[in-house]
């Protein structure tokens, strides 16, 4: 993928504006591992380890395809997943009280 800038200035305006529709993404990808919680019956299915690993392969796989860095990639997809299982189980407490 192309990114043409001609100025650092540029370079930074363009990745706010790809910060802003990440941000919006993940608030996307949030409100729905919120509705995940409510079809688990226990926390070791929010964990999940084998249903991580899964999405880690098929964003690797993307991350060829689209022609990001596989390993950049697989690190922010592990960190982003972590913190949602913390927010899952957050979510799955509350809704077994």
């Amino acid at each position: 993928m192309a990114v043409n800038c001609d100025s650092l200035e540029q370079v930074r305006e363009k990745i706010d504006g790809l910060d802003r529709q990440i941000v919006g993404l993940i608030a996307e990808r949030g409100a729905c591992v919120s509705q995940a919680a409510r079809f688990k019956k226990d926390s070791d299915a929010v964990r999940a380890p084998q249903r991580v690993e899964q999405v880690i392969s098929k964003v690797r796989t993307l991350a060829d395809e689209l022609g990001a860095n596989p390993d950049v990639t697989e690190s922010v997809y592990r960190a982003m997943i972590a913190a949602f299982i913390e927010q899952e189980l957050a979510e799955f407490k509350t809704l077994a009280k």
